[in-house]
């Protein structure tokens, strides 16, 4: 069966050679969708026939989004901490251990439940294919199991043992090192990443180092949490090993941003963190200056960053991080497909998977002009129609 998606006011296609620009931009456009995949895209008065049709009366499309960076699955919450954080009160309500224990102490059905809900929520915004990490376990039976339901509702999933050093190591950091390395890397086979917070508090190059080199022996793509809290050398490790994606970079040199350009490595920026934490922003105009391609993911975690909307994070990139409309987009879409290696997500060209939102509104502007309004009109995956 086809369909042909007809009456788009705007289309983006991320396709330069569909369309004006790096967004391939397309006024009074169609394309046609077949066995999940887009077959035709072009001006819908030259649309060629199809089985169905689906009038879109003059609304804006663009590519699914995809989100690159969550932390998905996680019992509790932490509003107590953000409040206080906010409020610049003094606090201490356990942080992230507090989120260990809580998911820990979890059934699996009430993780499912959680992170389904939390799942629906970003198709809500658009998001078609999503990335989460594991990271709340810090045990090996408890990371394998974080991986495995990771699996039941993200696109891909990441290994994330070396979130923090947990409490029963907190004076034995080589032998958990050892273990993320070992023991717990063999036990998550649905991980098709690893990766490793290395930042103040969390691990160190030399640790990242080593549990990165273990993950790529074992055949995971590498990943890194860095230059969130400061600037240890973070970004240097993600060039040097040319980790698909450094995550965060909050705080990072040109020289560095230098290094991960000439290593290819794609910037993924949160600025959802930086939102709930008050840190400064990330200017994205320095990353493009030095060849960086960035990425925009929503980090949905309970601590820092309980976003579920990838279209606030659009806005927050637009009003903060100095990116246009059109940047943000693309970043959101084809850069979050960059930085998980994808080349079939994230564009509406021939070829590339059909995943597409249907937006309530005329032009693409409007997903920074009106931030937290319910925009997402339709959401197709695959082909199929979501909602």
């Amino acid at each position: 069966m086809s369909l042909l998606v007809t009456g788009v006011g705007e289309l983006l296609t991320n396709d330069p050679e569909h369309g004006v620009g790096a967004v391939g931009r397309r006024h009074d456009a169609a394309l046609v969708i077949e066995d999940g995949r887009v077959v035709w895209v072009g001006d819908a008065r030259r649309a060629p026939a199809a089985d169905d049709f689906h009038d879109v009366e003059g609304r804006a499309v663009i590519p699914g989004l995809v989100d690159s960076h969550t932390h998905l699955v996680f019992a509790g919450d932490r509003a107590d901490e953000f409040a206080a954080r906010l409020e610049g009160r003094p606090y201490d309500g356990g942080g992230i251990w507090t989120t260990v224990a809580a998911t820990r102490a979890a059934s699996d059905d009430e993780l499912r439940h959680a992170t389904r809900e939390r799942r629906h929520q970003l198709a809500r915004s658009g998001v078609t294919y999503v990335e989460a990490k594991s990271g709340y376990g810090l045990s090996v039976s408890d990371e394998a199991r974080l991986v495995e339901l990771s699996g039941e509702v993200a696109d891909e999933v990441t290994f994330l043992g070396a979130h923090v050093v947990p409490e029963e190591y907190r004076t034995r950091r080589e032998e958990y090192v050892t273990l993320v390395s070992t023991e717990m890397l063999g036990r998550v086979p649905g991980a098709h990443w690893i990766d490793v917070f290395c930042d103040a508090g969390a691990f160190s190059v030399e640790e990242a180092r080593e549990i990165l080199l273990a993950g790529r022996a074992a055949g995971k793509g590498l990943r890194l949490h860095t230059n969130q809290l400061a600037d240890l050398g973070g970004a240097r490790l993600a060039a040097e090993l040319a980790v698909a994606s450094a995550d965060h970079l909050t705080y990072v040199s040109d020289e560095d941003l230098g290094a991960l350009g000439d290593a290819e490595v794609v910037a993924t920026l949160l600025p959802g963190a930086e939102f709930s934490t008050r840190s400064p922003y990330p200017d994205a105009r320095r990353f493009r200056e030095r060849g960086v391609v960035v990425a925009l993911a929503t980090d949905c975690n309970p601590g820092t960053s309980y976003i579920t909307s990838m279209t606030l994070v659009i806005a927050l990139a637009v009003r903060e991080c100095h990116m246009s409309v059109d940047e943000a987009i693309w970043s959101a879409s084809a850069g979050g497909a960059r930085a998980l290696r994808r080349n079939d997500v994230g564009s509406l060209r021939v070829g590339s998977r059909a995943d597409l939102a249907i937006l309530d509104a005329p032009r693409v502007t409007h997903l920074a002009y009106r931030p937290g309004a319910p925009l997402v009109h339709a959401l197709y995956r695959r082909g199929v129609r979501e909602f």
